[in-house]
């Protein structure tokens, strides 16, 4: 798998539930250098710490997928996805399979949280040969930091509005 092309993406919340936010930071490795080929952030009044880091994957894909349907041939279709997010690697790696065998639920036969979110993220990543990767979060890796940092940016002008 080509991993020279990388999203980064992040969530929080200010309290939670609170008013939270997400970013992502999709980055080219070349020859030169990391280059910031997108970025963007945003945020909800009252939303959740899981549902701000699915946002902001969803919101990452997006992205890439308008970028590659735009006709830009410097955007690869493979990607890595890095997220800090277990919650968000392990379920769209591993539990996600079981959730759509037993009609969205979980082993103990509950309903699962986000599915909105979970099967609009599943549909996306369909589109793409995606790696996803787990980051320990504020560990001083410098993407997933300046997702964090335009997360906590987001959540702040919310809170200011």
């Amino acid at each position: 798998m080509d991993a020279s092309f990388k999203i980064y993406t992040d969530g929080g919340c200010s309290g939670n539930p609170g008013p939270g936010g997400w970013a992502y930071v999709m980055i080219k490795q070349t020859f030169q250098g990391n280059e910031i080929i997108a970025k963007n952030k945003g945020g909800e009044m009252n939303t959740t710490n899981n549902r701000m880091e699915l946002t902001a994957v969803i919101m990452a894909l997006r992205a890439l997928n308008d970028m590659r349907n735009s006709g830009n041939a410097d955007i690869p279709r493979q990607a890595s996805v890095i997220t800090d997010s277990q919650y968000v690697q392990k379920g769209i790696t591993e539990w996600i399979k079981t959730w759509k065998r037993n009609s969205w639920r979980t082993s103990d036969k509950s309903p699962v949280k986000n599915k909105d979110l979970w099967a609009e993220l599943d549909s996306l990543a369909c589109l793409f040969p995606l790696q996803w990767e787990w980051v320990k979060g504020h560990a001083g890796n410098e993407f997933n930091e300046m997702c964090d940092e335009m997360t906590q940016s987001a959540i702040g002008e919310l809170k200011l509005s």
